[in-house]
C-alpha cells in the first residue's frame, strides 16, 4: 500500500559509537545562543510581566532554548478546540504535549529521526552501556522552579527504586533483571548505565519518557520541590495522610502513577510541567482545559517563545455521530482521535460546509481481535492455547468484505505484523493466516473435537456448552466490523456476541484480567524495538504473562514450561543485552516472527490512513507523517508549532 519511510539511523543509531559526535553538530545547529537574540512571547504573558507576577521571557527561557523549527512562523493566541470521551480518554490530549529526553522527529523526506528534547546534548558510550544526558541550562518547571539533577535523583532513587511505590520494575528499564543505574555528573548533568550493551535504548526513550508519571518508565525528572511531599522518604506519616484525606484516595501509594491523584498531570492543575500547557480544568468535566506553561522552553526559528496556542479545550462527547456532527458545525479545530477512516467520504463531502481540510497520516497499525490468552474461563482458556483453533478464527474472516464496507477500502487485509517500511516488515509475516478460507477453518475445528453442535448450528465446547465469545469493543468502527466477523463465524459454529462499552470500562477489563475477547487497533508496528511489550503480551493477548515475567514472577500468571511465549520473552532477553545492533536486530526478528507465527493476535486490516481535519485558519498542520503509539501520534506534527489564524 503506501510506503512508510524510516531512517533507522544510517550513521547514528546502527553505529551508537558514533552518536557523540553526530549529535554534537546536531544539538548545535538546534539550539540559539540566548545573548544574540530578542525574544518575543504571547500578549497573554506579556500581560502578566507588566503585572508583575511574571518574569520576564528571558528569565523564562534556558539559557541556549530549544528551536522548533515551525512550518511558517506563527500568530500568538486562540482556543484550540477539540473534543474527549471522558476521565478515562487522556491518551488524546496526552500526545498533544508529551516531551521527551529525546524524541522522534519526521523531516521533510518522510525519514524519522531522534531529536534531543529537554536535554542540552545527549551521548552514547562506544559499547553502547552508558547514556550520557544534560539538561537545558535554565530549564524551569512550569511554575518557574529550576529542573536540576535533584529531580532527577528524587525519580530514580525515591520512585524507580521505591518498593513502597513500585514492586517491580519494567524489563525494558531492568534487562536481564537489573535496572538500569544512576550516576548524577552535575547539577545538569547525568548518566545512566548498564551492566549489558543496550542498543535500543534512546528508541525506548524516544516512546516513553516523561509523557505520564508512570512509575516504571524512564522518566528521569520528577518535580522534587512538589512530589516530595506525597513520598514516603521525605514527608512524614501525618504529612501523607493528609494528603490522602485531601485528594480523597485509599492509600499515599494511590497519589502516585499515570491514573495518580497527585501526579498525574490529567487531573492534578497543581502539578509542574515542562510541557508546552498544563491542565486547567481537569476531567471529569463537561469541558477540560489546558493552557499554555509561561516557561515552555522552546522557540521558534524567528525567536518567539512557544507554544502559539494559548488554550486547548476538550468537550466531552460519547457517540460518534455527535462527534461527527461537531466537525461539521465547526467546533472542532484540529483533530485526529476518534477521526475515523469509515467516515473518510462523509468527512470529505463537509469540507466546505465545515470549512476544514481532511489530512491523512500513515497509520502503523492493524486493527484486530485480541483474545485473551489468560481468560478465567478454563475451557476457553485451552481452546485459545490451540494453534489450530486459533488459525481457524483468523482464516474465517472475510478481510476484503470488511476493508471495503467498513473503511471504505482504504486500508488493506494484513495480519498483524510490522508494517510496510518497518526495518522489521515481512511480507510472509503480513499475510500469515490471512487467508479467506471457511472451509478449512470449519476442518480445522473437527479436527480438535469441536465437531457436536446445537440446535442452533452452533458448535459444541468439551463441557457441553455453546461456543460463544464475547468481544469488547470501544471504537466507533467496532459495531459494523464486528457485524461481518459474526456472520463469518456463524459459518463456522461460532457465536460471536459484540459488547460496546466505554473506554475506561474497557481499560478496567484488561487491567483486572476479566474479558474474553477485545477488538482494537494493534500498533507499535513501526520501530518495534521502541516498546516490543505489546507483542509480549503486555496490555494485550497474555497481560498475566508478561506481569509474571516482568515481575520475576512476584505477581501474574506463570506460563507453562513449554508455552512459546517463553521463547519471546527469552528473545528480548537476548535483544536487550546483544553487543551490537545486527545482534539485537536479529533477536528481535525472532521475537516478532515467534508473536506473529503463534497468531496470538488476529489481524483483519491494517495501514489505513489516519484521518484528521483541521478547520481552515489552522495552520502548520502537516500531511503524510506516521500515526503510532512509538511516535507519539500526532505530537509527531509538532503541536507547539501549530497556531490559529486570528
Amino acid at each position: 500500500m503506501r510506503e512508510i519511510i524510516f531512517a533507522i539511523w544510517e550513521d547514528t543509531m546502527m553505529r551508537n559509537e558514533k552518536i557523540s559526535k553526530t549529535m554534537v553538530s546536531l544539538l548545535m545547529s538546534c539550539c540559539l545562543a540566548g545573548s544574540a537574540w530578542a525574544f518575543n512571547e504571547a500578549p497573554m504573558l506579556q500581560e502578566q510581566v507588566k503585572a508583575g507576577t511574571l518574569p520576564p521571557v528571558e528569565q523564562r527561557l534556558p539559557e541556549t532554548p530549544t528551536v522548533v523549527n515551525a512550518v511558517e512562523v506563527g500568530q500568538y493566541g486562540g482556543n484550540w478546540q477539540r473534543a474527549y470521551k471522558g476521565p478515562g480518554d487522556r491518551w488524546g490530549p496526552t500526545k498533544l504535549m508529551e516531551e521527551r529526553v529525546v524524541k522522534w522527529s519526521q523531516g521533510p523526506d518522510g525519514q524519522l529521526s531522534l531529536v534531543p528534547g529537554y536535554v542540552e546534548s545527549y551521548s552514547v558510550s562506544e559499547d553502547s552501556r552508558t547514556f550520557t544526558f544534560t539538561l537545558l541550562k535554565g530549564l524551569k518547571w512550569s511554575d518557574g522552579h529550576p529542573v536540576t539533577t535533584e529531580d532527577v535523583e528524587f525519580w530514580y532513587n525515591d520512585v524507580f527504586l521505591n518498593k513502597d511505590l513500585l514492586a517491580s520494575i519494567d524489563q525494558t528499564l531492568a534487562p536481564g533483571g537489573e535496572p538500569m543505574k544512576l550516576d548524577v555528573v552535575d547539577d545538569r548533568t547525568f548518566k545512566v548505565s548498564f551492566k549489558d550493551p543496550y542498543v535500543y535504548f534512546l528508541e525506548i526513550l524516544a516512546k516513553d519518557s516523561t509523557g505520564e508519571p508512570s512509575l516504571d518508565r524512564p522518566s528521569f525528572i520528577f518535580p522534587k520541590h512538589y512530589l516530595k511531599q506525597f513520598n514516603n522518604k521525605h514527608a512524614s506519616e501525618d504529612e501523607l495522610q493528609a494528603a490522602v484525606r485531601k485528594f480523597g484516595v485509599e492509600k499515599w501509594q494511590d497519589l502516585w502513577g499515570s491514573k495518580g491523584a497527585a501526579t498525574a498531570w490529567w487531573q492534578n492543575p497543581d502539578l509542574p510541567v515542562v510541557t508546552a500547557w498544563k491542565i486547567e480544568t481537569p476531567a471529569p468535566a463537561e469541558v477540560v482545559t489546558m493552557v499554555r506553561n509561561p516557561y515552555y522552553y522552546a522557540v521558534d526559528q524567528a525567536g518567539n517563545q512557544l507554544p502559539y496556542i494559548d488554550r486547548i479545550s476538550h468537550r466531552l462527547f460519547s457517540e460518534q455521530e455527535a462527534f461527527n456532527l461537531m466537525i461539521v458545525q465547526g467546533q472542532i479545530d484540529m483533530q485526529m482521535r476518534y477521526v475515523e477512516p469509515q467516515d473518510y467520504t462523509f468527512y470529505k463531502e463537509n469540507e466546505t460546509k465545515g470549512d476544514y481540510k481532511v489530512y491523512r497520516w500513515n497509520q502503523a497499525q492493524t486493527w484486530s481481535l485480541v483474545p485473551n490468552l489468560n481468560v478465567k474461563d478454563e475451557v476457553l482458556r485451552g481452546l485459545y492455547e490451540n494453534a489450530d483453533f486459533r488459525q481457524a478464527l483468523s482464516i474465517a474472516i472475510d478481510r476484503e468484505t470488511i476493508n471495503e464496507l467498513v473503511f471504505t477500502g482504504l486500508a488493506e487485509p494484513r495480519q498483524a505484523s510490522p508494517v510496510t517500511g518497518s526495518p522489521n516488515f515481512s511480507e510472509e509475516l503480513e499475510t500469515h493466516w490471512a487467508e479467506f478460507d471457511p472451509d478449512k477453518a470449519n476442518e480445522l475445528l473437527d479436527g480438535i473435537g469441536l465437531d457436536k453442535m446445537d440446535g442452533d448450528g452452533f458448535r459444541l465446547r468439551p463441557d457441553g456448552r455453546r461456543l460463544s465469545i464475547v468481544v469488547e469493543m470501544q471504537h466507533a468502527n467496532g459495531p459494523k466490523t464486528m457485524e461481518i466477523v459474526a456472520d463469518n463465524y456463524r459459518q463456522i459454529g461460532i457465536e460471536l456476541l459484540p459488547r460496546l462499552i466505554d473506554r475506561t470500562q474497557w481499560d478496567s477489563s484488561r487491567d483486572n484480567n476479566d474479558f474474553q475477547m477485545q477488538w482494537y487497533p494493534f500498533d507499535r508496528l513501526s520501530v518495534v524495538a521502541a516498546d516490543p511489550r505489546i507483542m509480549m503480551g503486555n496490555d494485550s493477548y497474555a497481560h498475566q504473562y508478561y506481569i509474571w515475567y516482568s515481575t520475576k514472577g512476584a505477581s501474574g500468571i506463570e506460563p507453562p514450561a513449554d508455552h512459546p511465549i517463553r521463547k519471546v520473552f527469552t528473545s528480548w532477553d537476548a535483544a536487550a543485552k546483544a553487543p551490537n545492533r545486527e545482534a539485537a536486530d536479529a533477536a528481535l526478528n525472532e521475537l516478532i516472527g515467534t508473536f506473529v507465527k503463534q497468531g496470538w493476535v488476529i489481524g483483519i486490516v491494517g495501514e489505513s490512513p489516519a484521518i484528521s481535519i483541521a478547520k481552515n485558519n489552522f495552520k502548520n498542520m502537516r500531511d503524510g507523517l506516521i500515526e503510532d503509539d512509538i511516535t507519539r501520534g500526532i505530537g509527531l506534527g509538532g503541536t507547539q508549532q501549530m497556531w490559529m489564524m486570528q
